[in-house]
């Protein structure tokens, strides 16, 4: 048997026997919170359990809107963060630079506001694909330094913010590893609805020539659903690049869901119980347009109109961040006999005693343009929690997703009467909502350890696939 024979398997036995290094750039890393900081801080947790050590590449002072200290304390003290400074300004300054006065103003003051209108367009406008290109350069400088200082086998770069891919391929050019790019949420769909996205055709057409030169340098990409990654693997096929193109889910850290241990029974989590006889259904995440609550307020109201007793049993709980015309729809319930609560971000944990808190969760997806590709971060910890379950979303893969374990309580956006029966029901028989029967093992799908060893399996490929190229 020849030597070359033998070379392969030699290699990849090497490869698996000495621990290997991914360098994970993520601008949202804790202590940035929110529902996209989860899917890197857990594979930093979990990766190294998979084999992968983590370095991870991050900001030093994002601008963002919210944050959770808490985070930090569910990473190993073994994953090394390097963190960068971004020339952004901060959040709120940079928020008010977007936002037009809606008072009506005088002469003097309609011409201000004009020339920052005009100001805050150009900017915009060079400012491609997002404001957080700014950290680039920091963090190429700063990343550069890591790979100089300690050898790394592969770079992932997890988007938004899609400036970040830049730092990966610039880092992959310089060092020679391989590239995974990974799609929290499709660029295309993003440029449709995120809050301040750029949808002039201008930035449409430059994104668009951005993500293909991208792509061309990327040796993996991996996104959150499988239509997501249908559509990648299709743009990869026009660009004639055949690199590999995965889905690995948002999911659940089954850690997060053990039983409150007695300590953690505090004064919160007695405010967080529902007051006695009422349902409450609780809504966790961001209300904004791919998450619409005007379905559920209207069967709301349609329910009090009818029967004002019954709907004030209802106790509706919505925790996160709400848009103003989010906010201003949740303000309808004001004027019926249901109770409404509104909070604003809290931290993770807290959001979970509040699910825990819940007689039926609520998930909602809006009836848009590529919903069908879009599955919401939160649907696997609900599913973790094993609550009774009302979903409102169109059909596509959250509502494939969602059948598998409640064939029931689902309901497309225009179904306002169907929701506001299953409302009724559900108040009516009050107190007699089982415990969702979950199959574990179809579970296990979704939990970060199970989709970290996803990631080491794509990454280990990769370096065998790497060094076999370059015969090392």
């Amino acid at each position: 048997m020849s030597a070359a024979t033998l070379e392969p398997p030699i290699l990849l036995r090497t490869l698996e026997q000495r621990s290997k290094r991914l360098l994970l750039i993520a601008y949202n890393f804790p202590p940035v919170g929110g529902a996209g900081v989860q899917r890197p801080a857990k594979w930093a947790k979990y990766l190294g359990q998979a084999g992968w050590d983590v370095t991870v590449l991050t900001t030093e002072n994002p601008s963002v809107p919210v944050r959770d200290d808490s985070l930090l304390h569910d990473l190993p003290a073994d994953v090394n963060i390097v963190r960068a400074r971004t020339w952004e300004p901060d959040y709120r300054v940079k928020k008010n630079l977007i936002q037009q006065s809606t008072a009506t103003p005088g002469l003097v003051q309609r011409i201000k506001n004009a020339a920052r209108g005009v100001a805050s367009r150009c900017v915009k406008l060079a400012l491609q694909p997002d404001p957080q290109v700014l950290w680039n350069y920091d963090a190429i400088r700063v990343g550069s330094k890591a790979l100089r200082e300690q050898p790394h086998d592969a770079i992932l770069v997890t988007a938004p913010a899609y400036s970040s891919f830049y730092i990966g391929a610039a880092l992959k050019r310089r060092f020679g590893l391989p590239l995974v790019l990974d799609y929290r949420d499709e660029w295309d769909l993003s440029g449709k609805y995120l809050e301040n996205a750029q949808r002039d055709w201008i930035s449409r057409l430059i994104q668009s020539r951005m993500q293909r030169r991208l792509l061309r340098r990327a040796d993996a990409v991996v996104a959150t659903t499988q239509r997501s990654t249908q559509a990648l693997a299709e743009k990869l096929a026009d660009l004639r690049h055949p690199i590999p193109a995965s889905c690995i889910y948002n999911g659940f850290d089954a850690e997060d869901f053990a039983p409150c241990e007695v300590a953690s029974q505090d004064v919160a989590c007695d405010a967080m119980r529902p007051e006695r006889g009422k349902f409450r259904l609780v809504y966790i995440g961001t209300l904004w347009n791919l998450t619409d609550i005007n379905p559920l307020v209207r069967a709301i109201e349609h329910l009090d109109n009818h029967d004002p007793q019954l709907s004030a049993k209802l106790e509706l709980v919505c925790v996160g961040r709400k848009t103003p015309e989010q906010l201003a729809m949740l303000n309808r319930l004001k004027n019926t006999a249901a109770k409404l609560i509104t909070i604003d971000y809290c931290e993770h944990s807290q959001a979970l005693q509040w699910l825990r808190s819940a007689s039926s969760l609520c998930l909602l997806l809006s009836d848009v343009p590529g919903a069908d590709r879009v599955v919401p971060a939160k649907l696997f910890e609900y599913l973790a929690i094993r609550k009774d379950m009302l979903t409102i979303s169109p059909s596509g893969e959250t509502a494939e997703i969602v059948r598998r374990f409640y064939p029931q309580g689902q309901f497309a956006p225009n179904q306002v009467h169907e929701i506001s029966n299953w409302l009724k029901q559900r108040l009516a028989t009050h107190g007699d909502t089982q415990p969702a029967l979950i199959d574990e093992s179809a579970l296990d799908e979704f939990s970060r350890k199970t989709q970290s060893r996803q990631l080491a399996d794509l990454l280990n490929t990769l370096v065998a696939s790497h060094s076999r190229r370059r015969g090392t």
